[in-house]
């Protein structure tokens, strides 16, 4: 195992409810125990994410062939890994649990693969990507892909207002207006990217999606990776570049 400098431990830690947690989890059948963990481990911190039992179990369960634990465990394992790179400022972590890394990322590309419905695709490819490591704002590309809109700031700091960018089911448009609640709003076409002229992950993405049989993903992906319009200035930007920019 790969030596490292300790990993900050959290004082108030319970290893008593964090087992229990974790064997609730297990049995698939107990939905409020992933949403507790998720709590507790990733959004409040209140048990220990460097805890044995805490990636050598995830690791296990995503191991094991059962559709209803095994992506739950890759997407939780995944996102707690990215969030320990930004809490504790080093890789210490994955350094640690190096093959429990391993063994994750292995499950991971297999579950991706069979994966058939589109939300659990993409949870499962930002799994990957977590898993990685080298794109921590992995979470924030997925989830406009998953909610089928971005949140997203001009890059024009010039009071430029928020705005939306959307594509999904609604279109594939950026705008100033809160769609969801009229149809008559200002709206700007996107542009997606050439499939042909995507590079780096946006190539691999694409590739991956296409290869795993989510032409869909593939498509939403080509607009996540090409550029929108300032309702306001009617700047065109790159829109993963502002996802990027937002999330840091």
């Amino acid at each position: 195992m790969t030596t490292s400098s300790p990993v900050p431990r959290a004082g108030d830690a319970d290893p008593d409810r964090l087992k229990a947690l974790l064997e609730r989890a297990a049995t698939g059948r107990d939905s409020q125990a992933w949403s507790d963990l998720w709590t507790e481990l990733y959004h409040n911190g209140s048990l220990d994410v460097a805890h044995p039992m805490v990636l050598r179990t995830l690791a296990d369960m995503a191991a094991a062939d059962k559709a209803d634990t095994a992506p739950s465990a890759l997407h939780l394992a995944g996102a707690l890994l990215a969030k320990a790179d930004q809490r504790y400022e080093t890789r210490s972590l994955r350094h640690e649990y190096a093959s429990e890394v391993a063994r994750l990322l292995d499950a991971a590309n297999r579950w991706r693969q069979v994966a058939a419905n589109r939300n659990d695709y993409c949870y499962l490819v930002e799994a990957v990507l977590h898993l990685e490591g080298d794109i921590p704002w992995a979470e924030d590309l997925i989830w406009g892909v998953v909610s089928e809109e971005y949140e997203i700031e001009c890059p024009d700091a010039d009071g430029c207002a928020s705005m939306w960018v959307i594509l999904g089911e609604r279109g594939f448009f950026s705008t100033a207006e809160d769609y969801a609640l009229s149809d008559n709003v200002e709206t700007f076409p996107l542009h997606p990217a050439d499939p042909r002229t995507l590079d780096g992950l946006g190539r691999r993405l694409y590739d991956l999606a296409l290869a795993d049989g989510h032409e869909e993903v593939a498509r939403a992906l080509t607009y996540a990776f090409g550029e929108a319009t300032c309702p306001e200035c009617e700047q065109r930007f790159s829109v993963v570049g502002q996802v990027v920019a937002c999330s840091t």
